[in-house]
């Protein structure tokens, strides 16, 4: 196997599957831009699923059976956690077994920008559905449309408290006294559109929570199944100015429009285009290649799918040397596609072994601390106590594989080219295969793509 097809299966991918390296046929970067002809690969596997606006229908219901409970509250929060867990247990089975490895990164690229977190304690009950609604729906279209649907969605609306945002001259605003929440305001700024150097202010931000005001959640339950409502009386009248340019009074019309400007804004080019170059090439991703980037999403108007090919049509992002560091839950996910993907069902204790596995190494997927996400460095991921415990979960999985491959030949298959020889060394001169698969998994090769 040539170190293209590795790249392309590592770098890309979720790890170097059997399935995948067949898939390749020689044509390692076609393989990858086939994957970007359709969002159903990465939707498919979730269909049947509730809908969130299904779940707060039901959350009445939830709260009735919960006072059957001495303490309603903790029993809530169980429910609300077994809702969660059936959304992760085929959440992970699609990471273990996705014939479209690429595009699920892009999934979970995109997811992680824009971060939501079950910490929050309100968000146990509708963090399932946002990736699968707002995220995977959107990760081939336009930029513009993926904000708008992450900012609509009541998962974000709570996370970041524009749900309870209130205009202090609407008319609620008015009769209640409460006010504006700059919260989702300052983090679509800063976070998911022009960035922390993207020239916006202090004023900014507020005018931007203004035009927000009346974005919330459809707690009553009527037919909108992604549980998303514009109250009018909660919106802040009048008109107001955010970067330099004036929105006249529209309602729920403005706050569409300016975001739409700020998914054009050229800071927003620059920003996206050096997320994506630091996730797929390295921590300190070239600056022509981040140029290259932001000029394709300048010119087609912030067209994810032809910023996807613009990253595998990236000399920088071929380069042979093994720089970005796995996360937790890229190594656990490719440690299961190497060594045959998924199984038919994932049971209690299978999943309760995984989620533990996550926990101890840092990295329980929907948990991130804060709306920053997970960091995309190897500093945050490459001290010496989390190796250790990577290479300690690398033996406990070796030990319960009955059926094993030879090490040695999983070894060349995985990695081919890019593996060092002081551990193709290791891996050959192992005690037995157990060990020997241990080493593989633990060496730094298998835990860098």
């Amino acid at each position: 196997m040539n170190a293209d097809a590795i790249l392309a299966a590592h770098r890309f991918g979720l790890g170097a599957g059997r399935r995948d390296l067949e898939a390749m046929r020689g044509d390692p970067r076609g393989w990858l831009k086939s994957q970007c002809q359709s969002v159903e690969p990465v939707t498919r596997p979730f269909a049947g699923q509730k809908s969130t606006g299904e779940v707060i229908r039901a959350l009445p219901e939830y709260r009735q059976a919960a006072k059957a409970s001495p303490d309603d509250q903790i029993k809530l929060q169980q429910m609300g956690r077994e809702l969660f867990i059936n959304e992760m247990r085929p959440w992970m089975k699609n990471a273990f077994e996705n014939p479209a490895p690429f595009l699920e990164r892009l999934v979970w690229f995109w997811s992680n920008h824009f971060t939501i977190s079950v910490l929050k304690q309100r968000m146990i009950f509708v963090a399932g559905g946002y990736e699968r609604e707002a995220i995977r729906p959107n990760v081939l279209g336009r930029f513009e449309d993926l904000l708008i649907a992450t900012v609509r969605h009541p998962a974000m609306l709570l996370y970041l408290d524009n749900a309870f945002s209130i205009g202090p001259d609407s008319p609620a605003g008015r009769f209640t006294g409460r006010g504006l929440n700059e919260n989702h305001a300052r983090e679509i700024l800063e976070l998911h559109t022009l960035g922390v150097n993207g020239g916006y202010t202090q004023t900014d931000v507020i005018e931007l929570a203004r035009v927000l005001t009346g974005w919330s959640v459809d707690r009553q339950g009527t037919d909108n199944d992604n549980g998303f409502k514009f109250f009018p009386n909660r919106h802040q009248p009048g008109t107001k100015t955010l970067l330099g340019k004036t929105y006249a009074e529209a309602g729920e019309a403005e706050g569409r429009q300016a975001l739409i400007e700020l998914a054009r804004h050229p800071s927003t080019a620059r920003h996206i285009a050096t997320k994506l170059a630091r996730h797929f090439i390295a921590d300190e991703p070239p600056p022509q290649a981040v140029a290259r980037l932001e000029r394709v999403f300048r010119d087609t108007g912030g067209d994810l799918k032809a910023m996807a090919i613009a990253i595998v049509d990236e000399p920088a992002a071929w380069q042979p040397s093994l720089t970005k560091m796995r996360t937790p839950i890229e190594f656990v996910v490719a440690a299961a596609r190497l060594l045959g993907g998924g199984q038919q069902t994932l049971g209690d204790q299978q999943f309760k072994g995984l989620a533990d596995s996550l926990r101890i190494m840092g990295q329980v997927p929907f948990t991130a601390q804060s709306p920053k996400g997970w960091p995309d460095v190897a500093s945050a991921w490459a001290g010496p106590a989390a190796i250790m415990e990577r290479a300690q979960w690398a033996h406990a999985l070796a030990e319960r594989i009955a059926a094993k491959s030879d090490p040695t030949v999983l070894a060349n298959a995985a990695l081919g080219p890019l593996l060092s020889a002081p551990t193709r060394d290791a891996v050959m001169r192992a005690a037995d295969a157990t060990q020997g698969l241990a080493l593989l998994l633990a060496s730094p090769e298998f835990q860098r793509r």
